[in-house]
């Protein structure tokens, strides 16, 4: 068995899109005969009209090369529309829903994969909600029914198949700015690793990163967009699954050449997951 996916994250398509590297995931993305293409959200800078029209756009592109997952991130929320009023959760997604779908948390089953979404933006919501001022309607949280829901779909996949969590919030603390993207992050990452899953997909925090989670490989993908954190390069993945291992290769931005490059990449041995009680 062997299977492939391209992760994208962090588009922000709007005034901090950087259309050069659209533009080249566009032309590469088809040339690496994906099977699946991931996207873990924040497709739009201010959930405007214009910016999911050209996100759109940009996932019909994709569906060309493969079959797209795609959840929304906390841009892609438009919270200020019932911030903290319960039956307002409807309308924060409606602008979101108009171009993806009434489903945002949608899950694939596919030969060689299970994919769950789960959702962690929420916009200002009471999970979310932290002492410091700035994490409002930007830090997110994973609620136990969500991962309940994965859990269950991992639980039903056959053995051969990986079993593939996309969240948008950054599950690991951010190399460069030392942030996690999800409140009670330690309860969390206990969720995570109970649901099952093999491989985590997550972004928010511009910065590429690529680590093991008690035996979960969680890799969380940069940004396409001139707001890479450091300065660094956008980078994505392109990620290879066989019976004996996980490849998460990474194609950083060449702007001098104005192309995704594969730089390195990480290896992990294929572990059989194990389903755990979800922490309360």
């Amino acid at each position: 068995m062997s299977f492939s996916l391209v992760h994208l994250s962090d588009m922000h398509f709007g005034g901090v899109a950087d259309l050069a590297q659209i533009e080249a995931v566009e032309t590469l993305v088809p040339e690496l005969e994906p099977n699946l293409v991931v996207i873990s959200g924040d497709v739009s800078q201010r959930a405007r009209h214009g910016e999911l029209q050209r996100a759109r756009a940009f996932v019909r592109s994709m569906a060309f090369a493969a079959p797209v997952h795609i959840i929304p991130g906390n841009h892609d929320v438009q919270w200020w529309r019932r911030p903290l009023i319960p039956f307002g959760r409807r309308g924060k997604y409606a602008k979101y829903r108009a171009y993806f779908g009434e489903e945002l948390t949608p899950a694939l089953n596919l030969p060689d994969a299970v994919v769950a979404g789960v959702l962690t933006a929420h916009g200002v919501a009471w999970g979310s909600l932290t002492p410091r001022l700035r994490d409002i309607a930007v830090k997110g949280h994973l609620p136990k029914s969500e991962i309940l829901r994965a859990q269950k779909l991992f639980t039903a996949a056959r053995r051969e198949q990986t079993r593939i969590l996309v969240l948008h919030h950054n599950v690991l603390r951010g190399e460069l700015s030392k942030r996690m993207g999800l409140a009670r992050w330690k309860t969390a990452q206990q969720r995570i690793v109970a649901s099952g899953a093999d491989l985590v997909l997550c972004g928010h925090d511009h910065t590429e990163q690529v680590e093991a989670l008690e035996g979960v490989v969680v890799a969380c993908a940069g940004t396409l967009s001139t707001r890479s954190r450091g300065g660094r390069p956008p980078v994505f993945f392109r990620i290879v699954v066989d019976d004996e291992a996980m490849t998460v290769e990474h194609y950083r931005w060449d702007a001098s050449g104005g192309v995704f490059r594969r730089s390195h990449q990480h290896q992990f041995a294929r572990r059989r997951p194990v389903v755990r009680a979800v922490a309360t």
